[in-house]
């Protein structure tokens, strides 16, 4: 029980950055290329994106057993020091998959979508 507790004292304070970075990622596409975004803000992509967070958050939860494992596997009660590095290399996976996303399923459709007048 104390091995859960810890690792959900870590994890949650991390979710809220871990949130804010792909917030940012989706606003840095969103500012970055704005014109050709304006076509796909609907309702119905508001839904796929709230979708989307709800999943990227389902994913995060994945560090819990992770965590739990590794401290109930490591010696002497030291403090876990990988908790950190975990966090940055997944906070970083899910940024590039976030910036995947965006760049092979939205953005190909969104540019084919505005119209060109030549």
């Amino acid at each position: 029980m104390a091995a859960f507790k810890g690792a959900a004292r870590f994890w949650e304070r991390g979710r809220i950055v871990y949130n804010g970075i792909l917030i940012a990622v989706v606003a840095a596409w969103l500012l970055l290329t704005w014109p050709h975004f304006r076509p796909a803000l609907t309702l119905q992509s508001g839904l796929l994106m709230l979708v989307q967070a709800a999943l990227a958050n389902a994913c995060y939860c994945a560090a819990y057993p992770v965590d739990v494992i590794l401290q109930l596997t490591a010696r002497g009660g030291r403090r876990p020091f990988w908790r950190i590095p975990l966090w940055c290399l997944g906070s970083l996976f899910a940024a590039a998959l976030a910036c995947y996303w965006i760049a092979d399923e939205i953005y190909p459709y969104v540019v084919s979508a505005v119209p060109v007048h030549g």
